[in-house]
């Protein structure tokens, strides 16, 4: 097929297109939120090409992937058609909710005209979708290609922005772990980070160090080396990261929040809600390497069985042709 996407998430969009299908992905000169093109720092594959909007209107297109509301309008203007009525659409929601919770309407509710699909499945229960089909197709990533070796005594943050979003991200819980350890925070957003949480005034005791927006791999290069991984997130989707960290095979030590309660079992990772539990959880993985090894062994196994590319695309594969199938 020939599907359009704007890339708007690196990492799941990177999973997305290493399938069999030609991925159209908007460029516009300025490379803005609907025109980012190919990615810079993630791999992807020969068959995810740059289109332009007026390239599109000449384009066949078999599917759309919408991502915000406001791609709908987009999509008609720069298509000539309109997605879920002359060309079948898929909603992708990768959020929780925000605002009313748990009563918050999905901007895609009571439509019969798509497919809402969720990436986890505490999202489709905690959004309103209305009378909207939706489904819910799980993460699967690209495996990493590296395996842990946990020689810093460091422990490692993925996170996007974490200034601006702040107790959405659990940005204000690092300072606790810093008694721990020194903390090497990676994403989006982060290079701001050690100057902000001394100007909170909370304790840092360890040093915390931002590691600004690095390619994929060598990401996964650096968090491989760190002893522990954390996710601090307090009301956000999946994260990647955390899958990821699994793959790797490091030990990970996370809030019980959202669907990271049923991503790690009890045997392959530490979960709670009580953050001096996960301190103290941080600290005995810090020291005791055997354990540390056995926690990131499972979560790896875990990793592979539930979250593997495989079972991602074939899951994609087959939601896109019953999609494309019921509209002819």
């Amino acid at each position: 097929m020939n599907v359009l996407l704007w890339h708007v998430h690196g990492s799941w969009t990177t999973s997305f297109v290493h399938g069999r299908h030609r991925y159209l992905v908007p460029v516009t000169p300025g490379r803005g939120p609907y025109g980012l093109g190919r990615a810079r720092t993630y791999p992807w594959p020969d068959n995810a090409v740059e289109v332009t909007p007026q390239e599109l209107a000449g384009t066949d297109v078999d599917l759309v992937i919408l991502q915000r509301p406001e791609e709908l309008e987009l999509a008609e203007q720069w298509l000539g058609r309109r997605p879920g009525r002359d060309v079948p659409a898929i909603y992708v929601e990768h959020n929780t909710p925000k605002g009313d919770v748990p009563n918050t309407r999905h901007p895609m509710a009571d439509r019969d005209d798509l497919l809402l699909t969720h990436v986890t499945h505490f999202n489709e229960l905690f959004w309103d979708n209305g009378g909207t089909r939706s489904t819910v197709v799980e993460h699967g990533i690209v495996p990493p290609a590296v395996e842990w070796t946990g020689e810093l005594d460091r422990l490692a943050v993925v996170t996007n922005e974490p200034v601006r979003r702040w107790r959405v991200t659990g940005t204000d819980l690092l300072p606790r772990f810093t008694a721990v350890a020194p903390l090497d925070v990676f994403g989006m957003g982060v290079a701001g980070l050690p100057a902000a949480l001394t100007a909170r005034g909370a304790p840092v005791l360890h040093p915390v160090t931002g590691y600004d927006d690095l390619p994929q791999d060598r990401m996964h290069q650096e968090m491989a080396r760190r002893r522990a991984y954390l996710h601090l997130c307090r009301w956000t989707s999946l994260g990647l990261s955390l899958i990821e960290a699994m793959s790797i095979g490091m030990p990970v030590v996370a809030l019980a929040t959202t669907e990271a309660v049923d991503a790690v079992p009890a045997d392959a990772g530490v979960l709670s809600t009580r953050v001096d539990t996960l301190v103290e959880a941080a600290r005995w993985l810090a020291t005791d390497r055997e354990a540390a090894y056995r926690l990131g062994a499972r979560g790896r196994d875990v990793a592979k069985e539930r979250f593997g590319l495989e079972r991602f695309l074939a899951d994609w594969d087959r939601l896109m042709e019953e999609e494309t199938c019921a509209s002819r």
